[in-house]
């Protein structure tokens, strides 16, 4: 009778060290792709990237999220790559860039040509060609995954500032818990 117990605080044991494991890591061990290492290497050697996000990217604790986009915000008829930098925590995405090679030759490095960097849990998407940018607005009491309301912010891009813009600001409901 003594193997049956055995086995099952061997099996217990094996899933709470799974488990931590699994939280330790934020539920993955996959290598960065080819494009998040180019990323974070770019934005760690970028003068204006903040000390906050390098430190967050060198320290390991955060990084470039894997769900990059690519596509055309700036008109020139090239793809500009839109980089979220995520906490690895409960802030989720602190930081957002856009890398592109507007106004340059396409064989041009890529370089950053909108950068927001002190962001909490932001998301981003593209739709004819602006950029969306969320972020939740908290009411006291709120938890962190059901904020009152959420802000989206809509950027185009400027020929003249040679940037994006934000075009529109407009607070919508948050989810319900």
């Amino acid at each position: 009778m003594r193997r049956p117990r055995t086995l099952l605080a061997v099996l217990g044991g094996l899933v709470v060290a799974v488990a931590a494991t699994l939280l330790l890591t934020g539920g993955s061990s996959a290598a960065p792709t080819k494009s998040q290492a180019l990323f974070k290497k770019t934005l760690l050697a970028d003068a204006k990237t903040t000390s906050d996000v390098k430190r967050l990217l060198s320290d390991d604790g955060g990084f470039v999220a894997p769900d990059i986009t690519f596509e055309d915000l700036t008109g020139d008829g090239r793809s500009d790559a839109i980089v979220l930098v995520d906490s690895g925590g409960v802030a989720g995405a602190v930081a957002l860039y856009v890398f592109s090679t507007e106004g340059k030759s396409a064989e041009s490095d890529l370089r950053v040509v909108y950068r927001s960097q002190r962001l909490y849990r932001a998301s981003a998407e593209v739709a004819d060609a602006a950029l969306i940018l969320r972020t939740p607005r908290f009411a006291e009491g709120d938890d962190v995954c059901c904020p009152a309301k959420i802000v989206q912010r809509t950027y185009a891009w400027s020929d003249r500032a040679d940037t994006l813009r934000q075009r529109r600001s407009e607070e919508l409901p948050g989810p319900t818990g």
